[in-house]
């Protein structure tokens, strides 16, 4: 219970597990639309250089305009530290509800140069097959992860998921074992995603 207590004070303290929804017009939607990643995919402090690969998504009762990223207290070594921030990137990659499109699941598409989001959505399996694959080709590995302000919204009423990715060649603080044991959890992770992307469903209603 004291770990518990710790650890949330601990999240309320960074300021990069605290979300903030006030400019969200539909914020019940992007809440629920944030929650399909809860645990799919790892989230990145840049303040603590820190991976958190198990935690939960928590809204404040006293705050519902505030989402907290909240580090499973009882498991603490499913956090990774000495992240360092330059490998850590933006992909240009977004995630959409695919009900808010007429469609089923989870699709995909990319940011255009005005940071809209492009018209013409792929479902996420063979969108993330295709992007997994390309890097593949050049001997890098794709592994998306979260940070704050990835979650957005636009022409407030669509909420989306931008997509950044670790670099495993710019960790520079971490050996190879430790390297190559972060790539195989946020690979993990993207496979739960994908194997649960076309059954995910958003109440859009």
């Amino acid at each position: 219970m004291l770990r518990s207590i710790m650890n949330e004070e601990q999240s309320n303290n960074n300021e990069d597990l605290i979300w903030n929804l006030d400019d969200f017009a539909k914020q019940q939607l992007a809440k629920q639309f944030a929650m399909l990643f809860e645990n799919r995919l790892c989230v990145y402090s840049e303040s603590v250089e820190q991976l958190y690969t198990n935690y939960s998504m928590n809204f404040p009762s006293d705050n519902n305009s505030k989402m907290v990223v909240l580090p499973n207290p009882y498991a603490y070594h499913d956090t990774i530290s000495h992240i360092n921030c330059e490998a850590i990137k933006p992909t240009g990659i977004v995630v959409l509800p695919g009900e808010l499109i007429g469609k089923s699941g989870l699709h995909v598409t990319v940011l255009v140069k005005n940071k809209h989001v492009s018209n013409k959505p792929v479902p996420f399996k063979k969108a993330i097959a295709h992007v997994v694959n390309s890097h593949k080709k050049v001997g890098d590995t794709f592994l998306p992860v979260l940070v704050k302000g990835d979650l957005r919204e636009f022409n407030q009423k669509l909420p989306y998921m931008h997509l950044h990715r670790i670099r495993p060649d710019y960790l520079a603080k971490l050996s190879e074992f430790d390297r190559s044991d972060i790539q195989r959890v946020v690979s993990d992770k993207l496979k739960r995603l994908y194997v649960d992307s076309d059954r995910v469903v958003l109440n859009a209603a």
